[in-house]
C-alpha cells in the first residue's frame, strides 16, 4: 500500500473514536450507574438477556472504539463495531423502513418516523468499520508498529 491509502485508512479509523467518545462511553457509565433504558429499548427490540446485550454493544462501542481508532487489534475490533452498529441501523433506527417509505414503497406514520430515530450516523460507522474490517488498519497504526498484523492485504 502507498502512503495515501494508509493516510485514508487512518481517517477511515478516526469514527471509532467518535463511537468511543459519543456512544460507548455514555452508554457504559449509564449502566455502571444503574440505568435500564438501553437494556429495555434493546429487549423492545426482541433481543434477548437485553441487560447482556445492553453491555455487550456498550463494550463493543467502547472498547472496539477506541481499539479500531488506535488500529489495534483491529482486524478483530472493528467487525464487532460494524455487527453493532448493523444492530442500531436495521434494529433500533428501522433503516429498511426509512428506505421503503423515502422510496415511496410503503407508508409511514410521523410518530413511527419520530420513534425510529434517523439511521443515518449508524450507517455511516457501519460502512467505515466494514471499510476498515476488509482492508485492515494500514501503516498508521498500531498494528502495524507492533509487528504488522493486521496491515491490509499482503504483497504477492
Amino acid at each position: 500500500m502507498n502512503a495515501r491509502t494508509d493516510l485514508a485508512l487512518l481517517i477511515l479509523r478516526l469514527p471509532g473514536f467518535g463511537l468511543l467518545c459519543i456512544h460507548g462511553w455514555a452508554k457504559l457509565v449509564a449502566l455502571a450507574g444503574g440505568d435500564t433504558r438501553f437494556a429495555e429499548g434493546l429487549g423492545q427490540l426482541g433481543l434477548p438477556a437485553p441487560l447482556a446485550f445492553a453491555w455487550a454493544a456498550a463494550l463493543a462501542e467502547t472498547l472496539g472504539g477506541l481499539l479500531v481508532g488506535l488500529g489495534l487489534f483491529t482486524r478483530f475490533a472493528a467487525p464487532v463495531c460494524a455487527i453493532t452498529m448493523a444492530v442500531a441501523a436495521f434494529g433500533r433506527h428501522q433503516f429498511h423502513q426509512h428506505l421503503l417509505v423515502t422510496l415511496g414503497l410503503r407508508s409511514a406514520s410521523e410518530e413511527a418516523l419520530k420513534a425510529w430515530g434517523n439511521p443515518e450516523l449508524a450507517l455511516l460507522y457501519l460502512v467505515c468499520f466494514l471499510a476498515v474490517a476488509l482492508t485492515g488498519a494500514g501503516r498508521f497504526s498500531l498494528d502495524h508498529a507492533l509487528g504488522g498484523k493486521g496491515r491490509g492485504p499482503k504483497k504477492r
